[in-house]
C-alpha cells in the first residue's frame, strides 16, 4: 500500500510589513495580500541561528477585511498552507486560514 503525504500547515509569528488594499475576485470575494517579517532563534543541528525572512501572505473572505485594517508594525500569528502564487509563478505564498493579533 502507498502512502501519500498532504501535510501541509505553516504557523508563523511576525509583524505587518505592508498590506495591500482588499480587492475582489470575479466571483466577488474580498481578497489582500500582505508581507509578513519573521525574526526569531531556531536550533539547527544543536547550533544556534539567528532567522529573519519576509513571508507573502494571502487572505479571503472575512480575513481579508481583518487583515487590511490592521495597521503596519502589527504583530500576528498567521496559521494556513504554502501554495504558488499563480499559475505563471511558483513563488510560495502563505494562505491563511486564521490570524491572530
Amino acid at each position: 500500500m502507498t502512502q501519500t503525504l498532504e501535510v501541509n500547515r505553516v504557523q508563523l509569528s511576525g509583524q505587518l510589513l505592508s498590506v495591500q488594499p482588499v480587492r475582489y475576485t470575479p466571483a466577488g470575494i474580498p481578497v489582500t495580500e500582505a508581507t509578513l517579517g519573521h525574526h526569531s532563534e531556531q536550533r539547527e543541528a544543536d547550533l544556534k541561528r539567528q532567522v529573519t525572512c519576509e513571508v507573502p501572505i494571502k487572505a479571503l473572505g472575512n480575513l481579508a477585511h481583518q487583515l487590511a485594517a490592521a495597521t503596519i508594525g502589527t504583530s500576528l500569528k498567521a496559521t494556513g498552507f504554502i501554495a504558488a502564487k499563480s499559475l505563471k509563478s511558483r513563488q510560495l505564498i502563505l494562505h491563511l486560514d486564521t490570524i491572530e493579533f
